[in-house]
């Protein structure tokens, strides 16, 4: 289970199709879904999918488990939870590498895992504790300084990744440490081998989350150490020969293509009953004939944009879950200041005005797009909570978010000044100056380039000139590099993200959160996550009540405009005995505990 925020691309985890399964890319949805209208007529109804496949026959001994990861770009590559930033390196990651804490059916950090946490709310205080005979990959004890070593690299002045924010920030002696004022973290104390305490400014209930205020890995020190820590993310020791803690180590990386894994006897749970995993990337449009053909036993991010071509595939059984994740329209409104660490809203950004936000929201018909176009594989998206998280979402009742209105976002833009002064059909800016919004939108599949061109379609319908940036759409990595980067040329973007298993939104929202990518920030919302991961908090009445008013604020304001919730598919091999794909699989459930029932994988 992924247990922290993840970027999302548009094939594995966003794709809005407005094109009907399985015509070419160059037909467009017709008029009615063009226009908005929400005709129920010949609407999908959502396919019924299990989390568990159990498969009959004598297992094998051994076996190579053969994995597709669906991508049109290739993997970066970085085999670290501290650096990485993509969902695609964090699916290569699971077979390797492991959270240090279980969770509950809540992803609450219970007694399942590797270490256990004890806070103590009165005295400020986390205490992890090791279980006995845990090893790395290679052999060597993981110790409490591994629980430490991650605190030191991401608080590190030399840190290069994107993950220091509140939650180190509120660690007891962090700041001392990441400005170069002290040599040690003084709120982090080694107490034996197995055990750590920390010290916190602030306590707060998302502590008790998986991937919430309590780092959920830890990382060997014996290996990397020695590797500045300017230099670890492009380094051989995290790119191609990590040692990690999880039921496989990592035996040879072709960079952007494939990874090859073998078992690890080390690992904490047992030798897995597997020899060996062998992960390919597959272009989206290759996926289902590759499954036709038997390649592959399991597909990691697969298209649901295709799904009708592999609904009743021979051979395979199909899983499904509601995904930690969701699809959004991003509006740049400042710039990310590295030396202070924190946002820095614009008032004058071109995106500032909230009114044409709102009213680029309303201008899009997500219901009709999730309704007719994803055989009920995507719902539209009221709020950026996901409905996996139960009660901490808002309901369309108390969060209406954004259904299409042509009307009020026609009167929003009148109300606010943009108008058509020169009789071209596109409105200018409160100041009479031309308006040209460049919108940035990554390549992924078929779909990728109709859908760009929809919502273009719809922003022109209420007067608005879109352009794509560049003119054209943009490779994954290069999008995501662009966005971080507050590139000029970007003023809106169509993203997603994979939320992790801690509702609280700081790590994406905050003042101080790197992946605040639209760089918005007021007083208003520094004091809702103040409460996110206050004291008060622990109160259940009180954390709802935070969260429910924090989403109608979001909402309003509108620094992104959520657009789809989504079920992920993982089409599964006949050959592979026994499957959990639920949030809730037994704990000592794992890749580990995976078996083959055939040589290679069958076709029907």
């Amino acid at each position: 289970m992924k247990k922290w925020y993840k970027l999302l691309g548009l094939t594995a985890a966003a794709a809005l199709a407005l094109v009907a399964c399985g015509t070419t890319s160059d037909e467009t949805a017709d008029s009615s879904s063009a226009s908005g209208e929400s005709s129920t007529e010949g609407e999908a109804t959502a396919p019924e999918l299990s989390t568990t496949v159990d498969n009959e026959g004598d297992a094998i001994d051994g076996g190579t488990l053969q994995v597709g990861l669906v991508t049109d770009t290739p993997f970066q590559g970085i085999f670290s939870w501290e650096y990485y930033e993509d969902a695609y390196d964090a699916e290569i990651m699971q077979f390797a590498f492991d959270s240090l804490f279980g969770t509950d059916e809540n992803f609450q950090i219970d007694d399942s895992g590797k270490a256990t946490v004890e806070l103590d709310q009165e005295a400020k205080k986390a205490t992890i504790t090791l279980k006995e005979g845990l090893k790395w990959s290679d052999g060597d004890d993981l110790t409490a300084e591994d629980v430490v070593f991650p605190y030191e690299v991401i608080g590190s002045p030399d840190y290069t990744g994107v993950r220091y924010d509140s939650t180190f920030m509120n660690i007891v002696g962090m700041e001392e440490y990441h400005n170069g004022e002290a040599d040690t973290i003084s709120g982090i104390t080694i107490v034996d081998d197995l055990t750590v305490e920390i010290q916190y400014i602030e306590v707060g209930p998302s502590m008790l989350q998986a991937g919430g205020g309590i780092w959920s890995y830890a990382m060997p020190k014996h290996y990397l150490s020695d590797v500045p820590v300017a230099d670890l993310a492009s380094s051989e020791k995290i790119r191609s020969t990590p040692v990690g803690d999880g039921p496989f180590r990592i035996t040879k990386v072709t960079p952007g293509e494939s990874v090859e894994f073998e078992a690890n006897e080390n690992y904490w749970l047992g030798t897995p009953k597997l020899d060996n995993v062998v992960l390919e990337v597959v272009p989206s449009s290759s996926i289902v004939a590759a499954l036709e053909n038997g390649t592959y036993d399991i597909a990691l991010s697969m298209p649901t944009d295709q799904y009708e071509s592999y609904a009743e595939l021979p051979g395979y059984s199909l899983l499904g879950r509601d995904e930690l994740s969701y699809t959004y329209i991003g509006f740049k409104l400042g710039k990310w200041d590295a030396e202070a660490g924190e946002v820095v809203p614009d008032e004058n950004a071109k995106m500032a005005d909230k009114s044409l936000r709102q009213a680029m929201g309303y201008a899009l018909d997500n219901n009709a797009v999730a309704e007719r176009f994803y055989n009920g594989l995507r719902s539209n998206a009221n709020t950026v909570i996901p409905p996996v998280f139960g009660s901490f979402g808002a309901t369309t009742e108390e969060v209406p978010g954004y259904t299409y209105d042509p009307d009020k976002a026609n009167q929003l833009l009148d109300d606010a000044g943009y108008a058509d002064t020169d009789g071209d059909g596109l409105r200018e800016d409160p100041d009479g100056e031309k308006l040209t919004i460049n919108f940035a939108s990554m390549e992924g599949g078929e779909t990728a380039e109709p859908i760009a061109q929809y919502y273009i379609q719809s922003w022109n319908e209420i007067g608005l000139d879109v352009q794509l940036t560049d003119g054209r759409l943009l490779e994954f990595n290069s999008f995501y590099d662009r966005v971080q980067a507050d590139d000029e040329n970007i003023d809106i973007y169509q993203a997603a993200w994979g939320t992790g298993t801690d509702p609280a939104p700081n790590g994406l929202y905050g003042r101080n959160a790197e992946f605040n990518f639209s760089r918005w920030a007021t007083e208003e919302n520094d004091n809702f996550m103040a409460d996110f991961t206050s004291a008060e908090a622990f109160d259940a009445e009180f954390q709802q009540n935070t969260f429910i008013e924090w989403q109608k604020y979001f909402s309003e304001e509108a620094p992104v405009i959520p657009t789809l919730f989504r079920t992920e598919v993982l089409p599964v091999n006949n050959r592979v005995k026994h499957y959990d794909f639920g949030y809730d699989a037994p704990a000592d459930f794992g890749w580990h505990s995976v078996e083959l029932t055939a040589d290679a994988p069958v076709t029907e």
